[in-house]
């Protein structure tokens, strides 16, 4: 009987803390703000919200795809370093045993490449473009892809309009995104 009430207790004492503890804040920081979180949410969707205002040529994106990018995807992104992924190529490979996935061979939207240089890139040094840089190099990587002509000058409203190679190539997935999601209404 004693074991028994020590039990009890003991599980009294962990369910009351665990309760005190979720309603309780730690005191620890400070809430983000509107501002704050601005600075952080630069993501670019393939519907082109988010992309910045700026524009970039074919032409100043060679240069700058020079000494920021070649190094890692070589000098017409068609021979990367190890390790890094080519750009260039791959057409009417996906089909095969060895399809080589490229921004001209398997990516379905235009701003997802802007996404990612945007975020990501370069590689030791990311975020560190511009917007008119960033628009200067899609430009550029999409017109080694024979996607642009060689005189374009990309805007968001100019990288809304190209059309990808493999942008009928992606099927939305009809399944749910999360698995064992409780009822809400009319459940059987």
């Amino acid at each position: 009987m004693r074991a028994l009430s020590a039990s009890a207790a003991l599980a009294l004492f962990f369910f009351a803390g665990s309760a005190v503890a979720q309603q309780a804040r730690l005191g620890l920081g400070t809430p983000a703000t509107p501002e704050q979180i601005r600075g952080w949410d630069i993501d670019v969707r393939p519907d082109g919200a988010g992309l910045p205002p700026g524009k970039g040529s074919v032409e100043q994106g060679e240069k700058i795809y020079a000494e920021q990018c070649a190094a890692c995807h070589g000098e017409k992104g068609q021979d990367p370093a190890k390790g890094f992924d080519r750009l260039v190529g791959g057409k009417g490979t996906l089909a095969t045993p060895k399809p080589v996935q490229t921004v001209g061979s398997y990516w379905p939207h235009a701003t997802t490449l802007f996404d990612y240089v945007h975020r990501a890139m370069p590689f030791p040094a990311p975020q560190t473009l511009t917007a008119d840089e960033v628009y200067s190099v899609v430009a550029y990587v999409l017109y080694l892809n024979d996607i642009v002509p060689r005189d374009t000058v990309m805007t968001a409203q100019d990288l809304m309009k190209v059309k990808m190679p493999n942008a009928e190539g992606f099927i939305p997935d009809g399944r749910p995104d999360a698995e064992n999601m409780k009822c809400k209404t009319d459940c059987k």
